[in-house]
This record gives C-alpha cells, structure tokens and sequence, in this order.
C-alpha cells in the first residue's frame, strides 16, 4: 500500500510539472501569435471612431505605455506571467473590467448548454450502444446505425444553420417558433418560473446542436468496443455454463469496455468550459466562446490569455483524469 501511494503521488508531480511546462509554451506561442496579429485594441477602436472623436495621438501613447502595447511581445508576455503569479488575469482592454470577472460571467451560460448535451449524450449513447450491440446484425440495429452515421456526418454548424432557418424563418409567427438568444425580448416581465422555461425553450435548438454528434460517436464506441469483447474466450465460457445473455452483456462485457469509455470521459472535460465557438456565434448564445470570437476581433488580448489558459488547464486536466479514472476501473494498471 505504501509503495502504491508513492507511486501515485511519484506520477502526479511529473504529470503536474510537465503539465506547468506545457501551459508555459502554449501561452506563450499564443501570446506571440496575437502580438503580431494585424492591428491592436487601440488602433481598431481608432478606425470605429468618427474624426471629431477620434484621441490626440498623445494619449494613443500614453494608452499604449498603460497596457504594454509599446512594449516587444516578450516583454509583454512576462508581464502577463507576474500578474498571474499574483492570481490575476489583467484587464479587459475593451470591457475595462478584471478578466476574470468578464470570463466568470460567461461560465455558467456555456456550461449550461454542454453540461446539458453532455448529461444527455452519456445517457443516452449507453442503452443505444448496449441495444445495438444486444441486435448486431438485425435489421432494427442497421436502421440505428445507418441514422447514427448519417447523424455523425453532419457537421453541427450546417445542422445549426439549417435548424434556424426552420424553427425561426419558417415558422415565424407561430407558437413553435424558436428564436436565437439566450432571452427573450420580454424576459425581464416573466415571472421567476416563466424566465426559466424562456431559457429552456431558447436552449432546444442549441442543445440538440451539441448533443447529436457526441450521441452518434459515443453510442457507435461503445457498440464497437462491446462487440470485439463479446468475442473473447471469456465470454464464450460463459456462455457455455449457461449465463444468461443480458448477465453477461451487463456484468461480463460491459465492465471491460469502461477503460475506453471513462478515458472518453475525462478528455470531455475541455469541451464542458469551452463549449463550440461555432455554435454558441451561431445561436447567439453569450458563452465563452462567443467571448474568444469577441475578444479575437477586437485584439483583447488579457481575455484571449485567459481563455486559452483556462481551455489548455482544462485539457491537460481532463487527461490526467482519464489517467487516473484508467487505474481505478482496472486495478491491473500501475502507477510506476
């Protein structure tokens, strides 16, 4: 037992330090490619403004000198890294708010939606694929896995601007018209009740955006690792003393298909924060990224780093939790 803990906190420290190497090249590669992005905050707000409003240009330098933009990247880049080892994000150069603030008002939007599609593809791909490997090869089993494929193939952004024109041109006017957004125009004037059935309608069209093709994917996963598992000699023993078939679907087959599936699981997690960029513009729904696409045209930089220290965190997180989801599903696995 003691050898084993050692091991595991052996494994974390070097997963924890080769994860703080990472993030260091990341946002700095970042932090250089936006750097030498054409224009910068200040300059895009000079060509918006008319030219009777326009800043003397000692006041464009006296900007410049306050947010390091006359600074070389590199020195900009450090600077970025002393605020965060303080526990800071910065400004917003556009928003004129603490980044962390700007960033923690998106948060719960954008985990609304893929928390949602998440919990429902979960639920829903495990008695798909279970069904589907139970009918291999029955003619109800290929009509699902003809429309998962057909499913899967659909890139979600076309499904989304298809959706749209559906649900909100064509059926304009009607009660079953569904509108972009997160609110609707006379949200403040529902009750408590009727804005959150308003968020829950405005979120239908969104959701099934997210969900369909990780329902596709995950159901079509665990059908193929179920069906090269049903085919070992295990199995075929079995059966030869007699168990039952759903016993040894759930209890014998299933169980040795989850180190697959709970590594699935752990590099999902990126994807709960970060959401779909595309579909949040899409649907206008204010999540974070929407925020990244905001704060990319607009040169924000200190959004941009904080975003993309979250969303790589969050990436290097959810592998090291598949690693360690890995080794408690099968005890066989070993730290050292």
């Amino acid at each position: 037992m003691a050898d084993y803990q050692f091991w595991m906190v052996n494994y974390l420290i070097r997963r924890l330090l080769f994860g703080l190497a990472t993030l260091l090249v990341v946002t700095c590669a970042v932090y250089a490619l936006i750097r030498h992005m054409p224009g910068t905050p200040l300059t895009l707000d000079l060509a918006q403004q008319s030219l009777d409003q326009q800043m003397s240009p000692s006041e464009l330098r006296r900007l410049e000198r306050q947010y390091h933009l006359d600074r070389p990247w590199y020195v900009g880049y450090g600077l970025w890294l002393g605020n965060l080892g303080k526990g800071e994000l910065g400004r917003s150069i556009k928003e004129k708010k603490p980044v962390g603030r700007v960033i923690g008002e998106r948060i719960p939007r954008t985990l609304l939606l893929s928390g949602t599609s998440l919990v429902l593809a979960y639920v829903l791909s495990l008695p798909l694929g279970l069904y589907s490997t139970a009918r291999s090869g029955k003619l109800d089993e290929r009509i699902v896995s003809t429309f998962l494929y057909m499913l899967y193939a659909v890139p979600t952004f076309v499904a989304g601007l298809l959706l749209l024109v559906f649900f909100y041109k064509d059926l304009a006017g009607t009660p079953f018209q569904l509108e972009p957004g997160m609110y609707s125009r006379n949200y403040d004037e529902l009750s408590p009740l009727g804005q959150v059935f308003d968020i829950a309608k405005h979120m239908i069209l969104p959701v099934i955006c997210f969900t369909y093709g990780s329902l596709a994917y995950y159901s079509r996963f665990i059908k193929s690792n179920m069906e090269e598992v049903v085919r070992q000699d295990y199995i075929r023993t079995a059966k030869a003393k007699g168990v039952g078939p759903v016993r040894i679907l759930l209890h014998h087959a299933f169980r040795n298909t989850l180190i697959p599936y709970v590594t699935m699981i752990g590099l999902t997690l990126p994807a709960l924060i970060g959401g779909s960029v595309v579909l949040e513009y899409i649907f206008n729904w204010p999540g974070m990224g929407t925020l990244y696409l905001q704060a990319l045209s607009q040169r924000d930089y200190p959004v941009i780093m904080g975003l993309t220290l979250i969303f790589s965190a969050l990436t290097l997180l959810g592998q090291l939790l598949a690693d360690i989801l890995y080794a408690v599903v099968d005890p066989r696995i070993s730290y050292q």
